[in-house]
């Protein structure tokens, strides 16, 4: 019986080198929330039938994106390496708009946050389209699962 969706996520925690309090938050709230509710299907179909659940461990090597897929006892299923290059300035420009929002939630009036934040999901959900488009052949998700992977992705990125 199919079961396409992520039940553990874990980070490479060797390619993060540094997180502030904020990131750190959003790292936790992007696993509870894909945790919660994801759409996650391998394209490839399995010799054996396997159709989920997943474990999903992400790493950067080399410039990119690396998702194991796992099977819901941990042995390895099968392997996707994306490169990044269409990713570095989304991940740059999610990193300044968040910077800003982080300030603005500190000193900014009201309507000021609410402006940046909305920039600030904008950039998100254009990233998160770009995500689900250049999975799609290797792995079919929805919406909210590509912008919690690309959050998620940002995180790998901290460099400090």
């Amino acid at each position: 019986m199919a079961d396409p969706r992520i039940i553990d996520v874990q980070l490479d925690e060797r390619t993060i080198l540094w997180r502030s309090a904020d990131i750190e938050q959003e790292r936790r709230i992007a696993i509870f929330d894909l945790l919660e509710e994801n759409h996650f299907a391998p394209v490839r179909t399995h010799d054996d039938g396997y159709a989920g659940p997943y474990r999903l461990h992400l790493r950067v090597e080399d410039g990119r994106l690396v998702l194991e897929v796992r099977r819901e006892d941990d042995s390895h299923l099968e392997s996707h390496v994306l490169s990044l290059a269409r990713f570095r300035r989304p991940i740059r420009d999610y990193f300044a708009i968040c910077d800003s929002y982080y300030a603005a939630i500190r000193n900014a009036a009201p309507q000021q946050i609410e402006t940046v934040d909305m920039a600030r999901r904008a950039i998100h959900n254009e990233a998160a389209e770009a995500l689900k488009n250049r999975l799609a052949n290797k792995v079919t998700v929805d919406f909210d699962t590509a912008r919690r992977l690309f959050t998620l992705i940002c995180v790998l990125h901290i460099k400090g």
